[in-house]
């Protein structure tokens, strides 16, 4: 039904019934994006979506339950780029497609499509981020949300911001998507660097802010 309803707005679909056809799929051809849902036969969609990021950073938007929120945390903490609960509107699929498409490359990013930030290097043209000269190994969403940080210096940058232009759609109370992927975005830094991390400014967003640098001992050895 889906792939019925994509095909006139412009979107070439392949279809794979069970977790283990999917990932076969995947491996003979690239795709652009992958729509995935949690309850397959044979392999779930978490673990579908686990053997996908060991080798590819492919977007993934998840379908999930009605009102099953842990599986739309799991989800995100996996890789996820965003998810859908179900029952949805196809139009809001759609929009939900268009909008993880839009984020790659990044907006402005100028001819060579990179933005150096203290530790941190973003090529948008080639949708990785680094920090120290290590591969940050970020979802579309997370190096979206990395980019619009960098350019913002450390100023911060509202959750509505952030929601609108990283996640295309509005902030609702009860959509913890944004946390998550800051959450994993911000553990993903201090694995490779402690020169910088993502602080949450009270009440209003999130601001990238540099850590002084580490004073050298004068002392003499032992």
């Amino acid at each position: 039904m889906l792939a019925e309803y994509l095909a006139p707005e412009g979107f070439l679909t392949s279809i794979a019934l069970t977790g283990p056809d999917g990932l076969e799929l995947l491996a003979r051809a690239p795709v652009d994006l992958v729509i995935l849902d949690v309850m397959l036969p044979q392999l779930s969609g978490f673990e579908v979506l686990r053997r996908i990021r060991a080798f590819s950073r492919v977007p993934v938007i998840m379908l999930t339950a009605r009102g099953e929120e842990v599986d739309r945390i799991v989800g995100l903490e996996m890789g996820a780029d965003d998810y859908l609960a179900k029952p949805f509107s196809p139009r809001e699929l759609v929009a939900r497609i268009r909008a993880v498409m839009r984020r790659v490359p990044g907006e402005g990013a100028g001819a060579s499509g990179l933005i150096t930030w203290g530790p941190l290097r973003l090529d948008l043209r080639a949708h990785r981020a680094t920090a120290a000269d290590a591969d940050l190994e970020l979802t579309s969403a997370e190096l979206r949300i990395l980019e619009l940080l960098v350019r913002a210096d450390t100023r911060t940058v509202t959750r509505d911001e952030l929601m609108a232009q990283a996640l295309g759609r509005r902030l609702l109370p009860t959509d913890r998507s944004l946390d998550t992927h800051v959450s994993n975005l911000r553990r993903k830094i201090a694995r490779c660097t402690d020169r910088v991390t993502v602080q949450s400014v009270r009440g209003a967003g999130y601001a990238l802010t540099p850590a002084p640098a580490r004073a050298l001992s004068t002392a003499p050895p032992d």
